[in-house]
């Protein structure tokens, strides 16, 4: 991995889907972009997720289907809410969603697909910084209740691993603080694997 690379990947960050606008990825760039995101590992070649691309007209039409669920469960919806319901999805040029497929098999456990999706979208997140744009990655509350997730056209056992929204930068995003290094690792000894071995241990 060249420098290049390297600093790169140092200084990734997220831009806010509401400061990204035209113009987005071209359908070449989209090809691409697609084609790198599936390139994570996949234990068992299961290819355990799948794209749903939400652009053009499509992003105001799904929009007001998300405001009419969001207004039946919540008949008190204010007006403001209803608006950010219909622009939820409207604020990119692009959105994919990732769709988690992850199921029974006999030899790979479902927690490894799901982890692969999740790959997934940290590298289309990284790729399409890579290649110029903006990208944050976002769930909400129409990643998981049923009634949303079949109007964006997933199965019953399907779930939606993100929601990368894709476009150029309108503002700069700002750099927030990142854990340090010194709170988030330690060296395995086999002191401490006893120690845990013991915390873990029932008596009767």
């Amino acid at each position: 991995m060249d420098g290049g690379t390297i600093e790169f990947l140092a200084r990734r960050r997220s831009n806010l889907a509401k400061d990204l606008g035209a113009p987005g990825p071209s359908p070449d760039q989209i090809a691409r972009l697609l084609t790198i995101a599936a390139r994570v590992p996949d234990h068992g070649r299961l290819a355990p997720w799948r794209f749903i691309l939400i652009a053009g007209d499509s992003r105001h039409e799904i929009g007001r289907i998300m405001a009419g669920l969001a207004a039946a469960a919540e008949p008190a919806i204010s007006a403001s809410r209803r608006a950010a319901e219909r622009d939820r999805f409207a604020q990119a040029p692009l959105v994919v969603c990732v769709v988690s497929r992850a199921a029974p098999h006999p030899k790979i456990p479902e927690w490894e697909q799901v982890l692969s999706a999740g790959a997934v979208c940290q590298t289309l997140l990284a790729a399409a910084g890579a290649m110029g744009f903006g990208a944050q990655w976002l769930t909400g509350w129409c990643a998981y209740d049923e009634r949303a997730r079949a109007a964006l056209g997933l199965g019953r056992a399907e779930r939606v691993a993100g929601f990368i929204h894709i476009g150029s930068a309108l503002e700069a995003p700002v750099e927030r603080p990142r854990p340090l290094i010194d709170d988030i690792v330690s060296d395995w000894s086999p002191e401490a694997g006893e120690a845990r071995r013991g915390a873990c241990s029932t008596t009767g």
